[in-house]
């Protein structure tokens, strides 16, 4: 982004929300990476999943003492519960919103 370079209203509102969903957004990409790992067939795919879904975590409020032994053990399902943990009381993450 150039610097100095400033936004109409209309875009000033896009940016704002974007950063007020931002949690919503990120448990959605998890939720969505948990869905892929586990149709994941070949070692390589499930290799580079892993790795967006420590970065994805390590962008999340979850403390990397959590999630980390999660990540390196490549446990599918702590992190799908993880995940559920993130999205909040009564919610899954969806896909699309």
């Amino acid at each position: 982004m150039a610097k100095g370079q400033s936004f109409s209203r209309h875009q000033q509102g896009i940016i704002n929300r974007y950063y007020e969903h931002q949690d919503t957004i990120l448990s959605n990409r998890l939720g969505e990476i948990v869905s892929d790992l586990y149709l994941a067939d070949a070692e390589s795919k499930r290799k580079r999943l892993w790795s967006r879904a420590a970065q994805a975590l390590a962008k999340s409020k979850v403390e990397p003492k959590r999630y980390e032994p999660l990540v390196a053990s490549r446990d599918l399902q702590a992190l799908a519960t993880l995940v559920n943990e993130l999205a909040g009381p009564g919610e899954t993450p969806q896909k699309g919103r």
